[in-house]
């Protein structure tokens, strides 16, 4: 069984997420984790960390639900705030054979001004698959 981490936030239950699960578990028996970093949204400046990890918590269910919807073993837990760290969180106790990275596009996405994609490869000894979603917040 392939093992997959899903890390995302405000992109979660996009069709472009969703298209790469049913590409997965399409391909043979998965597993996925979603992992939401508790990342205050950038349209809310002023949210406070309990605000920001209830938003993560509600998009890491519905995003549960969905995957499940699509026929996914799935399970989900929200992380630290700073999407680097959540991962190297999470990584600590578990294994997985890819980590399926969901950005806004350039522009918008302050992970990719982050550089979390390189970051990532460099951190992780797995493959890293960045897929970008449109501009729009998939979950709110």
């Amino acid at each position: 069984m392939r093992r997959y981490l899903v890390v995302a936030n405000q992109t979660l239950g996009g069709e472009h997420l969703l298209d790469k699960v049913r590409e997965c578990v399409a391909a043979g028996p998965s597993h996925f984790h979603v992992l939401v970093p508790a990342s205050p949204p950038h349209d809310h400046l002023t949210a406070t960390e309990g605000q920001a990890r209830t938003a993560a918590e509600r998009r890491m269910e519905e995003a549960v639900a969905a995957f499940r919807q699509l026929g996914a073993e799935v399970d989900g837990s929200v992380g630290d705030a700073r999407p680097a760290q959540a991962v190297a969180d999470v990584l600590r106790h578990h294994v997985f054979d890819e980590i399926i990275l969901s950005t806004f596009p350039a522009g918008p996405s302050r992970w990719l001004r982050q550089d979390l994609v390189h970051r990532l490869e460099r951190m992780c000894t797995v493959p890293v698959t960045h897929i970008v979603a449109d501009r729009t917040p998939a979950l709110q």
